[in-house]
């Protein structure tokens, strides 16, 4: 029996077939997406050029761009600035606490690195802001942490701090540093890292010659991963910073709740997105690659 050839015709016709599953298979996403995101979107980017009335109620008859030049102002700037000044810093930290670590687990036997993943997964099964809340209780006046700097003569309380917020951070976002991690060290070809030590290269050598590149795209991951989330960050200054921590996150809820200033909100909303796009661009364009 022979086996029926197919035609140029039926394999186009095969083609638009297979594209229009996969459209009506992915339709629940695309009105999931442009209900909930690309809308709103719109919205806020069409309150960024408009006005303020007396009242708060924003007016879009008149537009101007008032609010993006509010983006310049010293005070948005100050924010601005220590907003990316602890995101940046929070990132480095994490990949370097996070990096010997993730390297840790992809090294050991299946049942370690099963229990280490749990452990790492562990904080994701109870609510951000709960465990938010336990640092503030940690770090009290009479919290544990507190009282442990107190006895050694380092530190007293650091409730309502930089330093507080900059621990909520890190605590918070460890993980969305060590999962990339660690999905790019197991994926290392050990054989080339032997290569390099039989042709008489030290371990360290190895590892920034070698095992650093061909992980680079969990890095670069990584540090997305916990860039974007700590620069926009709300409820860990909310809580650990108080009023004399303001991040961009607290900025922005203020304009739209107690000041009723939309378009500026709006304005610095549109800004932290636009950041936020440049960095996935630039993981797509960086770490999606394979090094």
């Amino acid at each position: 029996m022979s086996t029926p050839v197919g035609t140029p015709r039926l394999e186009a016709a095969s083609e638009r077939a297979n594209r229009r599953r996969g459209l009506l298979l992915a339709l629940p996403s695309y009105v999931y997406l442009i209900v909930l995101f690309a809308i709103p979107l719109v919205f806020v980017g069409v309150y960024s050029f408009a006005s303020r009335s007396r009242t708060g109620k924003p007016e879009l008859a008149d537009w101007n761009l008032d609010a993006v030049a509010k983006l310049l102002d010293s005070t948005v700037l100050q924010i601005a600035w220590r907003s990316t000044w602890l995101a940046l810093l929070n990132t480095v930290l994490c990949l370097l606490v996070a990096y010997p670590f993730a390297y840790y687990i992809a090294t050991r036997r299946e049942r370690v690195r099963n229990m280490l993943l749990l452990l790492v997964m562990i904080p994701f099964w109870t609510n951000f802001l709960v465990r938010t809340y336990a640092w503030r209780v940690l770090l009290d006046s009479d919290g544990l942490v507190t009282r442990l700097g107190e006895g050694l003569g380092l530190w007293g309380s650091m409730l309502f701090s930089a330093p507080a917020v900059f621990l909520g951070l890190l605590y918070g976002f460890l993980p969305f540093m060590v999962l990339p991690l660690y999905a790019a060290i197991e994926r290392v070809d050990w054989s080339l890292v032997e290569a390099a030590r039989d042709l008489y290269a030290s371990g360290w050598k190895a590892f920034r010659r070698v095992t650093l590149p061909l992980t680079r795209p969990g890095i670069i991951a990584g540090s997305i991963l916990v860039f974007i989330p700590s620069l926009g960050a709300y409820v860990t200054p909310d809580i650990l910073g108080g009023a004399k921590t303001t991040l961009l996150g607290n900025y922005i809820v203020g304009q739209f709740l107690a000041a009723r200033n939309w378009p500026v909100g709006s304005a610095v909303s549109m800004a932290i997105l636009i950041v936020m796009l440049i960095a996935t661009t630039v993981y797509f364009r960086s770490g999606g690659r394979t090094f």
